[in-house]
């Protein structure tokens, strides 16, 4: 009968298993809409404007434009991808080459650039010669930030299309835009025909407009990423001796015996023989050997505490050996930003994508031709900045650990803290709980006393 009764009750079960299913797949976010939380309204749109027709086809500018408040694109640079509409080829390109030419075995007179369905393109180097270049280019693919340098946050290429419509009406926007930069995290929605762009001479005089605009819009999510671990936060302070290290394995581990050569000691004999080895142009992380194999470690101290005000030194410090990080940022959340001061040697703006209540996110970045590069591991490996905050009287406490950070992201990546429960608290802490345990235990000694005699 109890067997009946649960056979009788899997059929609504199952299903009312189901309908939960179904609704947690469509109330979580899609891949088309990826979000940051510190920067919800950040995006890179690709521009593509039409600028001539040909023959048959078409001459383009594609730009890109990186209106991501913290988050840039850095070596070794970005990937374009899409796929042609029908069977267009790439004549010619100019600031930017296709990876891979393709199968363009049909053509008897002149060979196309690429002739793959689904090219790929990247940007060329700095150096390149002047008239394989247009404005905007020859970067290696790096887009800065738009709030760390918006001159540079934006990367053109000029593309010469052919076998493709040649009028507004029979021309074909690609489809499935794909966007690396340098790896996974990105998602392009379709591409979207909207007004032309409009062009103004350098003199200002007039005005041109391009033939036909379309643009794709990329957002970023680091779900989607997957990475591992980029860096980790240690922390110290003046009133606690404790130097809480970066949590073991935040990074990766130790292990010569599945992932040999994963790491060199810093005073090894052998660190330039690795170096010049034969990954040495690779853009693979060579770490100094860690307890938390993080290529990067953001040093949070709090170094003094004045009547009005309390100071934090931070200290970023690189251990990769192959890579110099050229335009670094740091984003940092903690509840005191809302009253700092001064920012030494820093660069410093207030992210506030919730509007101007609250402003608890920082982001930080080096001084041009100071401190922007962050040297590969060794002695100059490192960039530090001192932090001013003046005291809310409603809020300020060294207690419980409210000092330190509550987030911390370098390059856009999300760094591994600490847990709240290993952050160095007050030394009157523990004495402070113990008080109270005093003034009984005294009067249960006392009591025992007076029995015993």
């Amino acid at each position: 009968m109890e067997f009946g009764n649960a056979r009788f009750l899997s059929k609504p079960f199952t299903l009312l298993t189901f309908c939960l299913v179904l609704l947690i797949l469509l109330s979580s976010p899609s891949s088309t809409e990826a979000y940051d939380s510190l920067d919800p309204n950040g995006n890179i749109t690709i521009k593509w404007d039409i600028m001539s027709w040909t023959p048959d086809g078409y001459v383009a500018v594609v730009t890109m434009y990186n209106f991501q408040q913290y988050r840039h694109i850095q070596a070794p640079g970005w990937q374009l991808g899409w796929t042609w509409a029908k069977k267009e080829v790439i004549w010619s390109m100019v600031g930017a080459q296709a990876t891979e030419q393709g199968d363009c075995s049909k053509f008897k007179g002149g060979i196309p650039h690429c002739c793959k369905r689904d090219p790929t393109i990247v940007d060329l180097l700095p150096g390149t010669p002047y008239n394989m270049q247009i404005a905007n280019c020859c970067k290696a693919g790096v887009i800065s930030s738009f709030n760390q340098d918006p001159a540079n946050a934006a990367s053109s290429f000029q593309v010469s299309v052919g076998l493709a419509g040649t009028t507004n009406k029979t021309v074909k926007v690609p489809k499935n835009f794909t966007l690396k930069a340098p790896g996974p995290g990105y998602t392009c929605g379709p591409a979207k025909v909207g007004k032309p762009t409009k062009f103004v001479t350098q003199d200002g005089r007039r005005t041109t407009q391009a033939l036909m605009t379309w643009n794709v819009t990329c957002t970023y999510s680091q779900f989607l990423a997957q990475k591992t671990p980029t860096c980790c936060v240690s922390l110290s302070s003046f009133y606690n001796d404790t130097i809480v290290n970066c949590p073991t394995c935040s990074c990766g581990c130790q292990n010569n015996k599945t992932n040999p050569g994963s790491c060199v000691e810093g005073d090894s004999p052998y660190l330039q023989s690795t170096l010049n080895g034969p990954g040495k142009n690779s853009y693979a992380p060579l770490v100094q050997c860690t307890s938390h194999m993080c290529p990067v470690r953001v040093h949070w101290h709090v170094k003094l505490n004045y009547k009005n005000y309390w100071r934090v030194k931070i200290t970023i410090t690189n251990f990769n050996y192959r890579m110099n990080y050229t335009q670094w940022n740091l984003v940092v959340q903690h509840p005191n930003f809302d009253n700092v001061t001064t920012v030494f040697s820093f660069n410093y703006k207030a992210l506030t994508p919730y509007g101007s209540a609250i402003n608890d996110t920082a982001m930080l970045w080096g001084v041009k031709f100071y401190n922007d590069l962050l040297m590969a591991a060794g002695p100059l490996g490192n960039a530090q900045s001192e932090l001013l905050f003046q005291k809310d009287s409603n809020t300020f406490t060294f207690d419980k650990g409210w000092a330190f950070p509550r987030r911390v992201y370098f390059n856009g990546d999300n760094c591994v803290m600490p847990p709240p429960d290993a952050y160095p608290w007050l030394p009157n802490t523990a004495h402070a709980s113990i008080r109270p345990l005093i003034l009984p235990i005294m009067v249960l000694w006392i009591v025992l006393a007076f029995i015993m005699l």
